[in-house]
């Protein structure tokens, strides 16, 4: 993974919050919320006679608004429509600077990510933005998108996420449900499991993050906070949140718990003390009544970077007379 790459895998992306790039009020709100990442929504929340102000409403926020601490994004409509051109270049030659990714949706080919990367590197180099620095979401919705989703994965280097969109996706397939992120009655298994694995066996071969979406009973906390532990058990990255009171149980399923996060830093701590001149040079070893190897560490990595990608702290230490 290059550095760069590695440097957008850090970003996270628990509680991803979608915001009407038309709504002024909303915008305003968003900046005070505590998700990790905002998208500013020029496609299905913007009413088509809205989207030519909308994006000069983003403009004006993303130059203007504080969104600190935040992974910012725009989401444009797709490129089946008229307008998806003009969202990207007036976006990108208004606020590129205080921009990190575009998100593209309805993503069904390689080619529909590669044009967006295209436009983009043809925008920066035009007004002078760093060419490249401008990641790429791209939203899966209908079967062909899926099918196709490891070469839509490995598309262009600006990938970041790959992010399940459910509601066009049940339709396109005729899954028979009208609750989006429920299961369809009926069904005695998870009718998403094999979509959500194939989502993130695509991303984690192309080391991008991997994304699930809207739970649309925005009320429903417990059961928003139920089909998020799915994704999160999985292996997945963040879950998208529609309101405000999503955003603090998303927050909190795609973060480790404390004790396993500690747990992690000290089997990192362990590991690398024992496979040290000092420690020995041991392949493995003892911490407590556990023991620890590289496949070890490996695990503890992912759980160390979860938590340290959440802000957390630390609230044990490693001495070496513990391993």
């Amino acid at each position: 993974m290059s550095s760069e790459n590695q440097q957008r895998a850090l970003r996270p992306r628990r509680s991803c919050l979608a915001v009407p790039g038309s709504n002024p009020r909303f915008l305003e709100k968003a900046q005070g919320l505590a998700a990790d990442q905002v998208f500013l929504d020029l496609e299905d929340a913007c009413a088509p006679l809205a989207k030519p102000e909308a994006r000069h409403t983003i403009v004006k926020f993303l130059n203007e608004g504080d969104w600190s601490g935040k992974t910012r994004v725009v989401r444009v409509n797709d490129w089946t429509t008229e307008w998806t051109y003009r969202d990207v270049v007036t976006v990108v030659e208004g606020a590129g600077a205080e921009l990190d990714c575009v998100m593209l949706p309805k993503v069904q080919a390689a080619a529909q990510i590669q044009a967006l990367d295209m436009l983009l590197t043809q925008i920066e180099k035009t007004v002078g933005l760093e060419v490249g620095r401008i990641g790429i979401e791209a939203q899966i919705e209908n079967a062909k998108g899926l099918v196709n989703v490891d070469e839509i994965a490995a598309a262009s280097p600006r990938m970041e996420t790959i992010v399940f969109g459910p509601a066009d996706f049940m339709a396109s397939i005729n899954m028979k449900s009208l609750v989006v992120g429920e299961q369809p009655p009926g069904y005695p298994a998870d009718a998403y499991h094999y979509i959500l694995m194939r989502i993130l066996m695509a991303a984690r071969t192309h080391d991008l993050q991997a994304i699930d979406g809207p739970y649309l009973q925005i009320r429903d906390v417990e059961g928003y906070r139920k089909v998020a532990q799915r994704a999160a058990a999985l292996g997945f990255d963040g879950k998208w949140v529609l309101h405000p009171g999503q955003v603090e149980a998303s927050n909190e399923v795609f973060a480790p718990s404390q004790e396993d996060y500690d747990h992690a830093e000290m089997i990192l701590d362990a590991y690398a003390y024992c496979t040290s001149e000092a420690g020995g040079k041991k392949g493995s070893a003892m911490l407590g009544d556990e023991m620890i190897d590289e496949a070890s560490r490996k695990m503890a990595l992912v759980v160390s970077g979860k938590g340290r990608a959440a802000g957390m702290k630390r609230t044990t230490s490693f001495t070496p007379e513990e391993a």
